[in-house]
């Protein structure tokens, strides 16, 4: 395993950080797991509020693994948990000092507010008097150490929580099929946050099980290995949530490339980009979508029937390029069904008004393409899992 400086936090966490949103299934695989990711130098432990009974799993599991004769010590892992941004001051204590009880622990060395998703959020974080006043508490006694915010919000929303200049780390979707946030990237790192990618594997594609087209154009990497040594290679990203079900599924680890070949000691050469690959996606997409590839721009927005054109357009680029049909109508259900976590109306309320046409710079037919789009990903609708 390999460590990066955590931004400001000046914490090193370990490349790949252990999410426990899937590791539910019993107290002892919990446990297991937790231990399995250990042993395989993961130092960085996350969880969340709403994540059913994962605190108190990972409490269990770090009593087994933090007991007297261990020689794993409280201060060589990093526990971080998420709680949602509502509640007045004293409610927001609470939660934290629970978390603390559930875990096992009496300091977080992270704490995240779990989803700046709309602007009503960013405004109770910016709100002196309320359930930010708990959360500096916390920092202030060091019952929290670091504090970080997740999100699933619009760029706009991601730049001005950044600029609010009251976090030290990020929680970021971004990916190679996913580089919208490419600015939050860059505006992250010039303000010195840790940059944690979230959910790299599954809402970045549902990797794990790609299809046979996007194989073969990955090849001799695995489109997961492709797309962890795309977020890697680039040394302002500190670490990736691994989000594992089972310790089966850690063995993953012990086979990828990226960790088992020789490393330059300059961080900034730790892993090398996998341009030749970059370039045949990028070659076959063009090839495939045409004149009818969306270049994700964001310039057709806002829509009137508050329609994700961007977004759905990508979807279709996926579908149509790298036959990621299965991971494009995973993600296209979610809409009109997780409310601020994925917000938007489906393609089939497209009203064809033409208000998004002149601004669209490819000349893209968009009504056509929301109505294509909808036939292609149709199918029944879909809810976080966590609700």
């Amino acid at each position: 395993m390999y460590y990066r400086r955590f931004g400001k936090t000046n914490l090193h966490l370990s490349v790949f950080s252990l999410g426990t949103m899937r590791y539910l299934a019993s107290p002892e695989n919990a446990i297991a797991t937790v231990q399995a990711a250990v042993k395989r130098g993961i130092n960085h432990l996350e969880t969340a509020r709403g994540y059913g009974n994962s605190e108190e799993y990972l409490g269990l599991a770090l009593r087994e693994l933090l007991h007297p004769n261990s020689p794993q010590c409280r201060e060589q892992l990093y526990i971080t948990t998420k709680l949602p941004p509502s509640g007045n001051a004293d409610e927001v204590e609470r939660c934290i000092d629970e978390s603390l009880d559930r875990l096992n622990v009496n300091y977080l060395d992270g704490l995240t507010i779990h989803g700046i998703n709309t602007h009503e959020h960013l405004e109770w974080v910016l709100n002196a008097q309320g359930g930010m006043q708990g959360i500096n508490q916390a920092l202030r006694d060091r019952r929290v150490r670091h504090l970080g915010f997740s999100t699933h919000g619009s760029l706009d929303l991601i730049l001005a929580t950044l600029n609010t200049d009251l976090f030290e780390f990020i929680n970021l979707h971004y990916y190679y099929f996913f580089q919208r946030n490419a600015a939050a990237l860059a505006l992250a790192h010039q303000k010195d946050l840790g940059i944690f990618i979230i959910s790299p594997a599954d809402k970045g594609g549902k990797l794990h099980t790609p299809p046979e087209q996007l194989s073969q154009l990955c090849h001799p990497l695995t489109p997961l290995e492709f797309n962890y040594q795309f977020l890697l290679s680039d040394p302002r990203i500190t670490t990736l949530s691994f989000g594992a079900a089972n310790p089966q599924e850690l063995t993953l680890l012990d086979r990828l490339s990226l960790l088992n070949n020789p490393l330059d000691p300059d961080e900034s050469q730790l892993i090398p980009i996998p341009q030749d690959t970059i370039n045949r996606l990028e070659t076959h997409s063009n090839e495939v979508l045409g004149s009818d590839q969306c270049s994700q721009c964001y310039a057709c927005l806002p829509c009137p029937e508050t329609i994700n054109i961007p977004e759905i357009l990508r979807l279709r680029n996926l579908a149509v390029a790298y036959s990621m049909t299965d991971y494009s109508q995973y993600r296209y259900s979610m809409f009109e069904n997780a409310g601020h976590w994925f917000p938007g109306m489906k393609g089939n309320r497209c009203t064809d008004c033409g208000d998004c046409l002149p601004r669209c710079p490819e000349q893209l037919n968009i009504p056509a393409l929301l109505a294509d789009t909808h036939d292609r990903l149709k199918g029944k609708s879909g809810r976080r899992l966590w609700g």
